[in-house]
């Protein structure tokens, strides 16, 4: 009994069906290899390898022999060809026109799921508005609820979020009036939230860079360290970082009488080229 084929169409990400594509091709018939795959598709074997680990990209030019090998038909065929677009996109726009194209082929109900999960991670007053709701008695005053972010949105904003936060049951509305949360935190699963996160990502940064001269400094917590570390002390610092991320959401779940939301952005990234002296000792 081989394993069932993965479904494209389910996939956000081409690497990780081309990888998945190939663990249930190899237990279907053991000569499938990344040999045989680049043999007949023109490309290095190990620059192939690299695609399917997903540090590299397909061109283009590669795209219809590599759909002819894993026989797909002509949709199944144009949806990787997006899948590729989209994986190779960095601009919002650009991330954000392919994906919609991509949900035009999944049916309706999920199509529209995928929409506004994404659109969730496209404006940065998204979660202050959901984390707002969670102690601020709001009762449908948008305008009151834009004033009460930080820096200000428009009532319209505010209330373009409150749909999107329903829409998706993130909160509802009470038999009293008042607006609640439906669950506390919100995770990410999906496998195009990598790429989509990214755009809220950089706005809480930019977020950040502006408190500098928006927020006073007794309201305000922003220090940088700068240290010099080996691979497994990297390791071991993102380590750190993750457990106090579970922390910090901790105190927040424990929280009876919140006055305020706060963004914490906790970044760790080389302002360095990578040194190895290793060819240098004898």
């Amino acid at each position: 009994m081989t394993d069932k084929m993965p479904e494209i169409f389910t996939y956000f990400d081409y690497h990780k069906f081309l990888a998945d594509y190939y663990e249930a091709k190899k237990k279907e018939n053991f000569h499938f290899s990344f040999r045989f795959i680049a043999q007949h598709i023109g490309i290095d074997p190990g620059y192939l390898v690299k695609v399917f680990q997903g540090h590299k990209n397909l061109s283009s030019q590669s795209l219809p022999a590599i759909a002819s090998l894993l026989k797909l038909n002509k949709k199944e065929t144009e949806y990787f060809e997006l899948l590729v677009l989209f994986g190779k996109a960095r601009a919002p726009n650009e991330i954000k026109h392919y994906f919609e194209k991509l949900l035009a082929y999944a049916d309706l109900d999920s199509r529209k799921i995928e929409a506004d999960k994404y659109e969730f991670y496209q404006k940065w007053y998204y979660t202050p508005i959901r984390e707002l709701i969670r102690f601020y008695p709001f009762t449908g005053d948008f305008k009151a609820l834009a004033r009460m972010v930080l820096p200000a949105i428009r009532p319209t904003e505010a209330q373009k979020a409150v749909e999107l936060l329903q829409r998706l049951g993130l909160i509802k509305k009470g038999q009293n009036g008042v607006y609640q949360l439906t669950s506390r935190f919100i995770t990410t699963g999906d496998e195009w939230n990598s790429i989509a996160v990214r755009t809220f990502q950089k706005a809480t940064i930019e977020l950040a860079e502006s408190a500098l001269d928006r927020i006073p400094k007794e309201e305000r917590d922003i220090s940088t360290v700068t240290v010099s570390v080996s691979r497994e002390g990297m390791a071991k610092l993102k380590e750190k970082l993750a457990k106090v991320r579970r922390e910090i959401l901790e105190i927040a779940h424990q929280e009876k009488a919140a006055t305020r939301t706060y963004h914490v952005n906790l970044a760790l990234f080389p302002i360095t080229r990578d040194f190895d002296d290793s060819e240098n000792k004898s």
